[in-house]
């Protein structure tokens, strides 16, 4: 990687008083496969419509090598774009839907025929060229988007949502299909959802985004075991929280007084002695006992069964709830209202701004 080929600078939109995305800055190295996640009305889906050129930014550059896109329409930025609900003519057949592209840049008809079929045979549909979109399956339908969008090979692919309308088990499927391309391609991908699993399986890197902004961006791993933020901790994965005040950081590690006594954890943000913070500690980090220096009590409130493990709840003495996982064979040896030890090492939990 020599350098980033997509770049933000500081792209804003409003919509009238309403700031939808906020002074967000992003760069893309060749290759990198980002994804925006975030929840509704986030910005994300606001974020992409400016870079396809469907929303003008209020301000701020939008550098695709070096070129800033703001200003051109869309169909002069040579930028692919995977929608949700596919857009494809339904009186075209496969092999016009996936040839439009390079007819409207005038490539000349043995080449269209070449590149339509290594599109429909990358994306695994090489015997239906001449069906009709009515004619294919929902899965089968985005491959052929997916199909029209890489045909001429632009520079940078649009992904918005375009997996939100299949099946869980489907869309399984399409995720490794997408990842197994983008390996093959070497495409470099903006890629927007609100599945957190799909982007932590999917990602190079992750861009969470919140009111407009992104709040924390980085390696899928590093971003779900160091959110930066409680929003981040709580929206991607599930993490549980107890709040208290800072009263040591040493060597790499902060203490929190909390109702239920001294907890540690990785210090999230250059903590002072005093301040307010809270804990953060993800479900599959929780075991039952009092083998580590971090350990709460409480009562078991729920209990419930996740095929391949349990869920389960504890109520602390001061109404905080905490959520935990425990192997099948625990069956029979915890039910409601028993009461637990629970307790996490402090290299697994996150000490982060209130």
């Amino acid at each position: 990687m020599s350098g980033p080929i997509f770049e933000l600078r500081g792209i804003t939109r409003h919509f009238a008083d309403v700031v939808a995305v906020d002074s967000v800055d992003l760069a893309l190295e060749q290759g990198e496969f980002v994804s925006f996640l975030g929840p509704s009305g986030s910005g994300k889906t606001t974020t992409l419509m400016m870079v396809a050129g469907l929303l003008a930014p209020t301000r701020g550059e939008i550098l695709l090598h070096g070129q800033n896109l703001a200003p051109m329409p869309p169909y002069k930025r040579n930028i692919g774009m995977v929608f949700q609900n596919y857009a494809l003519f339904p009186h075209l057949t496969v092999a016009a839907n996936v040839a439009f592209p390079l007819e409207m840049r005038r490539v000349k008809r043995p080449e269209i025929t070449r590149r339509v079929q290594q599109a429909l045979a990358l994306v695994g549909l090489p015997g239906h060229a001449t069906r009709l979109p009515s004619q294919l399956s929902g899965g089968q339908q985005q491959r052929v988007a997916l199909a029209r969008a890489l045909v001429y090979a632009p520079p940078l692919l649009l992904m918005d949502e375009p997996l939100g309308a299949l099946d869980k088990k489907l869309r399984e499927q399409m995720q490794l299909e997408i990842t197994r391309l983008h390996r093959e391609l070497g495409m470099t991908v903006l890629y927007v959802t609100h599945d957190q699993e799909e982007a932590l399986v999917m990602s190079d890197r992750i861009a969470i985004f919140n009111h407009g902004r992104i709040e924390q961006a980085g390696r899928p791993q590093h971003v779900y075991e160091r959110p930066a933020t409680r929003f981040v901790a709580g929206f991607i994965g599930e993490s549980s929280f107890l709040e208290g005040r800072i009263t040591a950081i040493a060597d790499g590690q902060a203490t929190l007084e909390t109702a239920h006594g001294m907890l540690h954890g990785h210090p999230g943000a250059p903590f002072t002695v005093g301040d307010k913070a809270v804990l953060a500690v993800r479900p599959e980090r929780i075991a039952l006992g009092t083998t580590s220096a971090n350990t709460v009590r409480g009562t078991l409130t729920e209990l419930i069964y996740f095929g391949g493990s349990y869920k389960f709840i504890a109520r602390l003495p001061d109404g905080a709830e905490i959520s935990g996982r425990l192997p099948l064979t625990a069956d029979g040896a915890l039910n409601p209202g028993s009461e637990v030890a629970l307790c996490w090492r402090p290299e697994e939990c996150n000490i982060l701004p209130p």
